[in-house]
């Protein structure tokens, strides 16, 4: 009997597969690693077909650990990373590596397109600013620097399209996955063949438009042979990972936030109502009739995994003795420093900075250093960089309109408490903690339940599924002095922002 939902998850870091009974608890999971490619300066870059062999091998392994078999399988979900640009050939090849949400490359191209189209036009259309990060100029990037590539492309995809394209042999575009596109009506949820021309992205390069939790194909022969699963299953298109994650934290009525903390951080508001601003990020939901204003932070949990990687060797050789992991030592000393650091404070633009500023050539800067500052100080000086950054996004957001109420976090950082503590005081939000480690891909087997017919509704789906583990109260004691903090990393951002300019 089909009585299982699996949920694939295309990352940043890493590919997560992990199956999923009716409430929502984890029957098996498996995480599989791939690397982020620098070639230069503002690159950033994946092999989607790393992915690929990344989901066979972390589907093979599930069944080899038994516990679930694939027959088991009712419906399968996958969500993925923003804004990546994968050509394929008529034959359904990869040609080339995608840049990734963290490429900067195509500055120039936005500027030209920018003046020639007008900004104002495309953000009227498209609900968000043309920058490099988003899939359109990573296109034109191709003609302009890989025409062969371009010659030869058939489609272009998202992640999730691309695997489910792997999986079923189907080309789809999810229509939460839309707002990478600046010829998508962010509107009424569908392409633009004028902007399209005008854009210079050929209508072909288009796939069809599929609501998130609609079964777009079934599993292939040769797919399953590669995955071990069983021919026919069906599959949805999917979506976006923050947005999947927003719902599998339980957010889907209007003003319910989700704080993003994985590899980047970010907010999401759930709103019913079109409501797009040129300083944050526009989507639909993966849900049927809902938009998310986002911010899309660079430094999220990626932070403080850079701070262990280089400043972490003690930790990490006194795991076994202290019989704690290096991450939860870091947690330790930085909850022994004052809040905001004693005067350290850190920008969290490790490779520039998405919202609210938009600039790819913004800097991470430790300020306030002296010779009482001590390790503890600088790792909670990260943590409360990346709880300005969300402030700063949220801010801005109400500004436009838009209100967070409490902040529901998932991700790797949502298991710190003190981590949490810093962002409820900071953000002056509650924050709720539903289990956090698998929101994302508890998000996109939602939408294949819905898909199948094992919830009859989001309502329904997030009732049985969602649990609260923890929560955190903004500390009144600590108001005060966050604010000075908080507009001291405005004013840094500011006073460098030409010095980071130049390179």
């Amino acid at each position: 009997m089909s009585s299982y939902l699996l949920g694939i998850d295309i990352g940043t870091s890493s590919c997560k597969a992990a199956v999923f009974d009716r409430a929502g608890l984890v029957k098996a999971s498996v995480s599989v690693k791939y690397p982020v490619i620098y070639q230069h300066h503002g690159w950033a870059e994946q092999d989607p077909e790393a992915w690929w062999q990344a989901v066979c091998q972390a589907l093979k392994k599930l069944w080899d650990r038994g516990g679930v078999r694939p027959e088991e399988i009712a419906c399968i979900g996958v969500d993925g990373q923003s804004w990546s640009a994968i050509p394929i050939d008529r034959d359904g090849r990869c040609l080339a590596n995608t840049p990734i949400w963290m490429d900067f490359r195509s500055q120039d191209i936005c500027d030209r397109i920018n003046e020639r189209v007008g900004k104002d036009r495309i953000f009227e259309l498209a609900g968000n600013s043309l920058t490099p990060n988003y899939t359109t100029p990573k296109v034109i990037w191709y003609k302009e620097n890989l025409p062969e590539v371009y010659a030869k492309t058939d489609k272009i995809l998202q992640s999730n399209g691309f695997i489910v394209f792997r999986l079923t042999g189907e080309v789809s575009q999810d229509v939460c996955q839309g707002y990478g596109w600046h010829c998508f009506n962010m509107r009424e949820g569908k392409w633009d063949p004028e902007m399209a021309r005008e854009l210079g992205i050929p209508e072909g390069f288009l796939p069809p438009i599929a609501a998130c939790d609609q079964i777009v194909g079934r599993v292939t022969s040769a797919a399953a042979e590669a995955t071990g699963l069983c021919v026919g299953t069906p599959v949805i298109a999917g979506g976006l990972d923050a947005a999947t994650s927003t719902l599998g934290a339980g957010v889907i009525h209007p003003g319910e936030t989700q704080e993003q903390g994985g590899q980047a951080g970010g907010m999401s508001i759930c709103l019913d109502k079109y409501s797009a601003d040129p300083r944050l990020i526009l989507s639909f939901h993966v849900i049927p009739g809902m938009w998310l204003l986002q911010g899309g932070t660079v430094g999220g949990g990626s932070v403080l995994g850079w701070f262990e990687r280089e400043f972490g060797d003690y930790e990490r050789d006194h795991a076994d003795e202290t019989g704690l992991s290096s991450f939860d030592q870091l947690n330790r000393i930085a909850a022994k420093v004052p809040a905001a650091s004693e005067g350290t404070i850190f920008l969290p633009y490790m490779s520039g900075e998405r919202t609210p500023i938009w600039d790819p050539k913004a800097k991470g800067v430790f300020y306030g250093l002296n010779f009482a500052t001590t390790k503890g100080h600088m790792a909670r000086a990260c943590m409360e960089g990346v709880a300005y950054a969300l402030r700063h996004n949220i801010d801005v957001a109400e500004s436009a309109g838009a209100h967070a109420e409490i902040l529901r976090a998932v991700g790797g950082s949502a298991n710190s408490p003190v981590w949490m503590q810093i962002k409820a005081d900071v953000t002056q939000k509650p924050v709720v903690v539903p289990y956090s480690d698998t929101a994302a891909t508890l998000g996109v087997v939602m939408l294949a339940g819905v898909a199948c017919g094992m919830y009859a509704s989001y309502d329904e789906a997030v009732a049985l599924t969602v649990r609260e583990t923890a929560s955190y109260k903004p500390n009144p004691d600590n108001r005060e002095i966050y604010d000075q903090a908080y507009q001291t990393y405005r004013d840094l951002y500011m006073d460098l922002k030409d010095l980071m300019s130049r390179g």
